[in-house]
């Protein structure tokens, strides 16, 4: 069973920057990033291998959303810049337990694991 647990978000004025983090037990496994609006369907932000080697990003967060991973301390990364209102949501952390070091996936069906979120608000 893996856990997740982030942490990092937070109230922050358009403009600014947040660094969500996830920390994860041990295993190997891709990660990935997705956030919730109120009303609105789940969506992927940014998903990442579980080497660090190839990543993906939503068109609406190339430029702007950065996620990375540290294996020695199982936690992944998502650096959010230039933050705009619209990006307030619930963000998720998400892994998927995986042969594949250098895959990354992007569906929210292919990941077995979730954390409980944590909510950034973008104020205008």
């Amino acid at each position: 069973q893996v856990q997740l647990v982030e942490s990092g978000g937070g109230l922050v004025q358009a403009g600014g920057s947040l660094r969500l983090s996830c920390a994860a037990s041990g295993g190997t496994y891709a990660m990935g990033w997705f956030r919730q609006a109120p009303g609105k369907e789940r969506e992927v932000v940014a998903a990442i291998s579980w080497s660090g080697g190839s990543t993906y990003y939503a068109d609406s967060m190339k430029g702007r959303f950065t996620i990375s991973r540290d294996n020695a301390k199982n936690t992944v990364y998502l650096q959010m810049n230039s933050l705009k209102p619209e990006d307030t949501a619930v963000y998720y952390c998400a892994a998927r337990l995986t042969y594949y070091t250098g895959n990354y996936y992007y569906k929210a069906n292919d990941f077995n694991y979730w954390g409980q979120g944590t909510q950034v608000t973008v104020s205008s």
